[in-house]
């Protein structure tokens, strides 16, 4: 019964949180469903591109949830349920969803510009250069950990080619391919043809479940380093080609995935409290030491993830087609986030002695088991298929997690070089003209995500968490200056803002010390000199932000405009 009462209570809480601070929010900043948005008014049919708010909610959720609500609270369970429990709630609804829905706002209200020009709006173009390299280093860190992750699910040891028995992972890897075809065929019927999106959706979902049925019976076979491989092609692919034919509609339908593996796991957790199939065995406190900062590291999308503001002001933010939908895109789709990562701490919880004793290969693997646990015994044949799916789902989120960071990067790589008045790679002249060319910018990110991608997830997955909760304290303080240069309410921004950099800045100086200690006892690998460079660059670059920010609110306070007009 303590997983029911675990879900009910989050449930109850992020839907009040909802109601009540979401709404609140949105009234204090001025939510106008009026005024037109960069989507209706560029619409440029390639990222600016009106979505019905179904199928944004599915891009921008998808994209957002990705493996970290499932892998971070799993790996943070090691503290207890009751801190993961309280963190996933408490900052999805204080601090994460405020993060995600002033990011997507703030952007809305700038052309759908990234937090990079919202900074320079606010806090100056040096602020922007510093913000955009800061944001592009940690990139690097998504696309290496989520291409690992995808690699890790796809990836078989037998033989290369198709087989008709296939494990968990030769079946994800052939559903995952036919979700590609899928989508651009639902792109196709709903952005050419003027199909509706019901009657798209439905064959969509006939097209998911005749996907699934063949993956299970018929899966693909290929070696972990081919398919890290083919992910960088996809994602640079993906990344170039207009928002209708790949990211909108693939995104949209796999958030059907999303919603059932929930659906699925809310089930087993009623399933197995009256039938005993399972038992939650983490215990509400361990004791075990370092609860700060690591707890608010090692969950970051389930409560707060700096890159969701990338999301929100990238992708989602060209996208949205009225201001009114800012709120259950933006606050809601964190709210079910942090839902999620509950989920994954009780999935843990039913298989917990096999975790911490390492029997699982990575917390995905432990999610799935977890739930499909629940509805049977391992060797029973529900357990097999339930774990199928529940692997599935987690790599097609974690794939669309790639999909949108790919094409952020692209855009911030090119905002890096281009100077004022150019809107484009084609305004830009000389070398310029090249480095902000669309494609020069994916290769680049995309060859080096790839190429840390074959390092150890526990060597990437640790510094992205530091990265991202640091990005996401960086974005909390440049929405709160752009929200104090407009003239609105942004103080419900300064406790988040200086927890996020305070929890952060600490966990990237352990990791400094940690790798010299290393260094100079001789044990350093090439994974920990990368680490190294990544956090002391980072912290470097974080702390004159920071100072960048300070001089900007005591500016503000004096009354003084700053920052520089687009």
């Amino acid at each position: 019964m303590t997983a029911i009462l675990i879900i009910l209570a989050a449930i109850i809480l992020l839907v009040l949180g909802y109601v009540f601070y979401g709404s609140w929010l949105a009234k204090q900043w001025g939510i106008d469903p009026t005024k037109t948005t960069p989507a209706v008014e560029v619409n440029d049919g390639v990222d600016y591109v009106a979505a019905k708010p179904a199928v944004l909610m599915g891009h921008h959720f998808s994209s957002i949830a990705g493996a970290g609500p499932i892998n971070g609270p799993i790996q943070a369970s090691v503290f207890g349920w009751v801190p993961v429990f309280l963190w996933c709630v408490i900052g999805g609804i204080f601090v994460g969803g405020l993060h995600d829905f002033g990011a997507m706002f703030a952007s809305v209200r700038n052309g759908g510009k990234s937090v990079g020009e919202i900074i320079k709006a606010s806090m100056g173009d040096r602020a922007k250069k510093l913000f955009i390299v800061f944001a592009l280093l940690v990139l690097i860190l998504v696309i290496a950990s989520f291409v690992n992750v995808v690699a890790g699910t796809f990836f078989s040891e037998n033989p290369t080619g198709f087989t008709t028995d296939p494990n968990g992972n030769e079946t994800t890897a052939m559903v995952s391919v036919l979700f590609i075809i899928m989508a651009i065929v639902y792109g196709i019927l709903t952005n050419r043809m003027g199909m509706n999106t019901k009657t798209a959706t439905i064959i969509g979902l006939v097209m998911i479940v005749a996907g699934i049925v063949i993956g299970l019976n018929v899966g693909l076979v290929l070696g972990r380093t081919a398919w890290i491989l083919l992910i960088a092609l996809y994602i640079t692919v993906a990344s170039l080609v207009p928002v209708w034919i790949l990211l909108q509609p693939r995104d949209y339908l796999s958030s059907f995935l999303l919603y059932a593996m929930m659906a699925v796991a809310v089930i087993g957790i009623i399933m197995s409290a009256f039938t005993g199939t399972a038992e939650f065995a983490i215990p509400a406190f361990t004791g075990k030491t370092g609860l700060f900062p690591a707890l608010f590291i090692t969950v970051a999308c389930g409560a707060c993830s700096g890159f969701h503001s990338l999301i929100a002001s990238g992708t989602s933010s060209k996208q949205l087609e009225n201001e009114a939908h800012a709120k259950p895109i933006g606050y809601g789709s964190m709210l079910i986030e942090s839902a999620l990562a509950v989920i994954s701490l009780i999935a843990v919880g039913m298989v917990f002695e096999t975790y911490t004793s390492g029997g699982f290969g990575s917390p995905s693997v432990a999610f799935a088991a977890g739930i499909a646990t629940m509805f049977g015994a391992e060797t029973s044949q529900v357990y097999g298929v339930v774990y199928a799916l529940l692997t599935l789902a987690v790599s097609v989120f974690a794939l669309t997690s790639l999909d949108s960071g790919t094409r952020l990067s692209r855009f911030m790589f090119s905002e890096l070089f281009l100077k004022k008045g150019e809107a484009s790679w084609q305004d830009a002249t000389g070398i310029r003209k090249v480095l902000t060319h669309p494609l020069v910018g994916t290769l680049i990110m995309v060859g080096i995500g790839s190429v840390l991608g074959f390092l150890k997830l526990s060597q990437i997955w640790g510094l992205f968490g530091a990265a991202n909760q640091l990005l996401a304290g960086i974005a909390l303080m440049a929405v709160a200056a752009w929200l104090g240069n407009v003239g609105k309410n942004n103080k419900m921004f300064y406790i988040p803002m200086v927890f996020m950099l305070a929890a952060t800045l600490t966990s990237l100086i352990q990791t400094v010390k940690a790798k010299i200690v290393m260094i100079g006892a001789g044990e350093a690998l090439w994974g920990d000199w990368f680490q190294l460079c990544f956090a002391a660059a980072m912290a470097i670059l974080a702390v004159i932000l920071v100072v960048e920010g300070i001089m900007t609110f005591s500016k503000q306070a004096k009354g003084e405009k700053t920052g520089v007009e687009a």
